[in-house]
């Protein structure tokens, strides 16, 4: 079985963008409900493509096995878009949170006075505000190393040849 999964880098892929996409979400909403760190509107929607990679990934995992390869390619190649996408996503929220560039209004320490009353049942989390770092990096960041690790390794699998 093991050998079956390390001579086709497609399967082998996939399988990887699936538990990675499973483990970003599964440590989030840990970290969200567990540890009580609230997340703000950018770390929500961060999550999306997540959320997508743990179905697609999922399906590309299925079809690898069944020996859909060209199939599987092509996701992969999409996914592997799809994730420098997200390390975009993530690196702009990184750069607000080191105060590099403004974000948006909704979320950061910038008033917006438009008249209207806020939501005072909600809690405001802004955005330009790192709970926490690790290593030097906060969520955000990390988001960007493990976003495109994971593009990298669909790429890998959209190009690389089967063995045997």
């Amino acid at each position: 079985m093991l050998k079956r999964l390390f001579d086709n880098p497609p399967l082998l892929a996939s399988a990887f963008v699936f538990l990675v996409a499973s483990t970003a979400i599964i440590g989030a909403l840990v970290f969200e409900h567990v540890f009580r760190f609230e997340p703000c509107e950018l770390c929500y929607l961060q999550r999306k493509p997540w959320y997508f990679m743990i179905s697609f990934g999922l399906l590309l995992t299925f079809f690898a096995t069944k020996g859909q390869e060209r199939m599987v390619r092509w996701g992969l190649l999409l996914a592997g878009i799809i994730l420098i996408g997200e390390s975009g996503l993530a690196a702009w929220h990184a750069g607000i949170e080191w105060k590099w560039w403004p974000g948006p209004a909704s979320c950061t320490g910038v008033s917006n006075l438009t008249g209207a009353l806020p939501d005072l049942s909600r809690r405001v989390v802004l955005c330009d505000e790192a709970p926490v770092r690790f290593l030097g990096l906060s969520f955000a960041g990390w988001n960007v190393i493990v976003s495109l690790t994971t593009a990298i390794i669909a790429f890998w699998g959209a190009a690389a040849r089967r063995k045997g």
